[in-house]
């Protein structure tokens, strides 16, 4: 559904709708980047005179990562590559899967480490089975794939490598703490919050026989986009993901019956709901199947259609290049959370300044949208100067605003 922030809602279900798009996230966001432009934010400071410096120091870390341009998506499948190896791609080397069962296999694993993702918190790190210690998205990441590999997210041993309602239904807190190495001396921040969460998937996966099979399954969602004639929008994954997945969002807002997960309050809204939505889980989730649909013959159109991820490494970038100013000095050192305003007017800047950034590195580059998308530039690119600068600023590369993360946002 593709309707504007001015056109009247008949229902408070066809408001949610509307907020479970990335239309609305760019609308919403863009009228708390219209306040940050009239300074009128209580938060921050907006100084756009700081953007081309910051899509200098981008261009120099795409540069300095990728000096032959030839950029992934920004996806959790760059994280399975561990010293060199992609670990991903050996797993699927080692299996003759026709081309359907792997697209099933690949969102198993990809939405079940998605989802396992948010933040670790700066003490957490994993040794992986060849002995190399990780940390943070990379060390989540090898974490779950040799958590999926052993079949933790199963409920058949016979049949490891998938992603079920019972097998999800059936996780604890102490099995995905000896999954993930979590002791009092390696704490993982959010460990009970994940749980729920993928617990939360295998009620949903039961619940949506249509979407998910008789079985429950979590690739039995590439059927769906793989039996569809003609191209397919890559806002369409977007849909489907918050569809099959948006009950699973803990202690959120609602509307109409519809759970609106990832969307918050601002005072700035016009609307009289006065929502914010990102989706940033669902969107770096949606950016991660589309490698696998590619893979097996989809034609993914319009890269796009989806925004860039409101979290605290594009958001930090902004804050370490100064063109986000904490009005309050305190703000970067007391511990907020993702329901204070000063973080949802933090993320809303963070969405329409990269897309902002994205035109400016696009024309240094000489290239366009279709050559050179948002998921190419979120990953060569915004997330890694964020991570790069955090780590020059702070000696433990934390970000500059302290979240208090519950495992389901960032």
């Amino acid at each position: 559904m593709k309707i504007t922030d001015a056109a009247p809602f008949a229902s408070d279900g066809e408001l949610a709708r509307w907020l479970l798009t990335p239309e609305a996230i760019r609308a919403r966001c863009g009228e708390i980047l219209a306040a940050g432009d009239r300074g009128a934010l209580a938060h921050f400071a907006l100084h756009r005179d700081r953007l081309p410096a910051t899509a200098d120091y981008v261009l120099e870390t795409i540069r300095t990562n990728y000096p032959s341009l030839d950029i992934p998506f920004h996806a959790r499948w760059r994280h399975f590559v561990v010293a060199g190896e992609d670990r991903w791609a050996q797993l699927a080397a080692g299996h003759a899967w026709e081309r359907v069962e792997r697209a099933r296999i690949a969102f198993d694993l990809v939405v079940t480490s998605v989802l396992l993702d948010a933040g670790a918190g700066p003490s957490w790190s994993y040794i992986d089975r060849q002995g190399i210690e990780t940390r943070r998205s990379e060390g989540l990441a090898v974490a779950s794939l040799e958590a999926f590999t052993s079949g933790l997210f199963s409920d058949d041993p016979a049949r490891p490598l998938q992603a079920t309602a019972s097998g999800l239904s059936g996780l604890t807190v102490g099995k995905l703490a000896d999954a993930f190495q979590v002791t009092r001396d390696n704490p993982l921040a959010g460990l009970e919050g994940r749980v729920g969460l993928l617990q939360a998937l295998g009620r949903a996966l039961s619940n949506q026989p249509e979407m998910f099979g008789a079985e429950g399954r979590v690739g039995a969602m590439a059927d769906r986009f793989m039996t569809s004639a003609g191209p397919l929008e890559a806002r369409d994954i977007l849909l489907a993901v918050l569809e099959g997945f948006g009950s699973i969002w803990p202690g959120r807002s609602s509307l109409g019956g519809v759970n609106l997960g990832d969307t918050w309050a601002h005072s700035m809204i016009l609307a009289e709901d006065g929502l914010v939505p990102f989706h940033k889980l669902s969107q770096w989730l949606s950016y991660s199947l589309i490698e696998p649909l590619q893979a097996a013959g989809v034609d993914v159109v319009n890269i796009d259609g989806l925004t860039g991820l409101a979290e605290y490494r594009n958001g930090g970038l902004l804050i370490d290049q100064a063109v986000l100013q904490p009005r309050d000095p305190d703000l970067t050192s007391q511990p907020l959370s993702p329901s204070h305003e000063a973080i949802v007017e933090w993320r809303a800047l963070t969405v329409m300044l990269l897309d902002e950034l994205a035109d400016l590195v696009r024309s240094r580059l000489g290239v366009n949208e279709l050559e050179f998308p948002l998921a190419k530039v979120l990953e060569g690119g915004t997330w890694a100067a964020g991570r790069r600068i955090a780590a020059e600023r702070r000696a433990d590369g934390a970000p500059p605003i302290n979240i208090v993360s519950d495992g389901s946002v960032f």
